[in-house]
């Protein structure tokens, strides 16, 4: 078997590249992307892409976008919405939901991104 072949098939079978550099820790990722960026990250074993608003408050979603699970990480945020590079697909930040892109209203109208805060809680005092 061609060695381009076997590491295609490695890295389907691992839900990505092993020859690529790790993925930064969501903790690593809050600390280096900037508003209005995105960015790849991990959580234990769960590939994420973090997103930064513009005024700074951040959210998670999974890193593959539901129409053809192309990276979002390779979006990018237009105000409150994360777009999807690939095909404009774009989910509202509040809620998960897909607010946009090609054929929004008749194409699987009912998607939704699962979200979850990307701040840390306040630590207090010791």
């Amino acid at each position: 078997m061609p060695e381009a072949s076997l590491h295609a098939q490695i890295r389907d079978l691992l839900g990505g590249d092993p020859d690529s550099p790790r993925l930064p820790t969501v903790a690593q990722a809050r600390r280096r992307c900037p508003p209005g960026a995105v960015m790849a990250c991990r959580r234990g074993g769960r590939e994420l892409v973090l997103v930064t608003r513009a005024d700074g408050r951040a959210v998670l979603a999974p890193d593959r976008c539901p129409h053809d699970g192309g990276p979002l990480s390779d979006g990018f945020v237009d105000g409150d919405q994360l777009v999807c590079a690939r095909h404009g697909w774009s989910f509202d930040l509040d809620t998960g939901a897909r607010s946009g892109g090609p054929d929004a209203a008749r194409d699987r109208p009912s998607v939704r991104l699962a979200l979850e805060s990307a701040d840390e809680p306040a630590r207090s005092p010791a």
